[in-house]
C-alpha cells in the first residue's frame, strides 16, 4: 500500500511547487514567484542583448546605441549583460530541464500539428508540464545560448584578448551573430505561442493557471496534481 501511494505521489510531469491552490474556481500553481522573477530577468537581459547586438549587426541600426548611452558604453555593457542571462538562465535550466526531456506522447503530439493549429485538442494525445513545441524552444535556447557564450568569450578582447587567433576570431564574430538570430527567432516563436495559446501569459504574471486550461492543453500535468492532492486542503493546508 505504501509502495503503491508512493507510486502515485511520483512527480514524473510537475515540479515540487507545482500544486493545486483552489477548488472553487479549480487554479493550478504553475510557477512560483522565484521562478518568475527568473523568467522575465532572463527576457529582460535578452532584449536588452538582442537591441545592443542588432546596434552592431548593421550601419542602419546603429542608432540603437542611443539607448545604452553610445556606441562606446554599449561595447561594453553588451558582455556584461550577456554575463547576467547565463546566470539568469541556468537558473531556469537547472529547474526545468528534467520536465523537458522529450517522452513519447510528445512525438505523437508533434505528429498532429496541424490539429494543433485548428484548435482541435480532442484529438491530441496527453501531455505534461511542457509540449513538444514548448521543449523545442527550451533546447534551442539552451543550445543557442551556450554557442552565444563560447563565441562570445572569443570576441571579447577587453577581457579575453589573445586567447584565439584572429582568423578565429572572425568566424566566433559570425557564428555569434548566427546564433544572435537564431534567438530572435526562437523568442519570436515563443511570445507567438504565448499569446496565441489563450491563458498562457498569466502563468509567468500571476503564477497560477484555471483548471480548464490546464485540461485543454496539459491534462497529465494537470491529472498528477490531482492525484497529489487527494487528501489534502488546496494551498498544502
Amino acid at each position: 500500500m505504501a509502495a503503491q501511494l508512493n507510486t502515485e505521489n511520483k512527480r514524473v510531469h510537475s515540479a515540487s511547487g507545482d500544486e493545486l491552490v483552489s477548488r472553487k474556481p479549480v487554479l493550478l500553481m504553475r510557477y512560483r514567484g522565484f521562478t518568475r522573477c527568473n523568467h522575465w530577468l532572463t527576457a529582460l537581459c535578452m532584449f536588452a542583448l538582442l537591441l545592443s547586438g542588432f546596434a552592431f549587426f548593421h550601419p542602419s541600426l546603429f542608432w540603437l546605441t542611443n539607448l545604452f548611452g553610445g556606441g562606446q558604453l554599449t561595447r561594453w555593457i553588451h558582455p556584461w549583460i550577456g554575463v547576467v542571462l547565463v546566470i539568469s538562465f541556468l537558473g531556469m535550466f537547472l529547474q526545468m530541464w528534467r520536465l523537458n526531456l522529450l517522452r513519447r506522447e510528445d512525438i505523437e503530439w508533434g505528429k498532429k500539428i496541424g490539429d494543433v493549429i485548428q484548435g482541435k485538442e480532442g484529438n491530441l494525445p496527453e501531455v505534461g508540464k511542457y509540449n513538444i513545441g514548448q521543449k523545442l524552444v527550451f533546447w534551442a535556447m539552451s543550445l543557442l545560448i551556450l554557442l552565444l557564450v563560447i563565441t562570445g568569450i572569443m570576441i571579447w578582447e577587453e577581457h579575453f584578448s589573445g586567447l584565439v587567433s584572429i582568423p578565429v576570431q572572425r568566424i566566433a564574430v559570425v557564428a555569434h551573430a548566427l546564433a544572435a538570430l537564431g534567438c530572435f527567432f526562437v523568442v519570436l516563436a515563443h511570445v507567438y505561442a504565448a499569446i496565441w495559446t489563450r491563458g498562457t501569459i498569466r502563468a509567468m504574471t500571476r503564477g497560477t493557471v484555471t483548471g480548464g486550461w490546464a485540461f485543454r492543453h496539459h491534462r497529465k500535468w494537470l491529472r498528477e496534481l490531482a492525484r497529489r492532492d487527494v487528501g489534502r486542503e488546496p494551498g498544502g493546508k
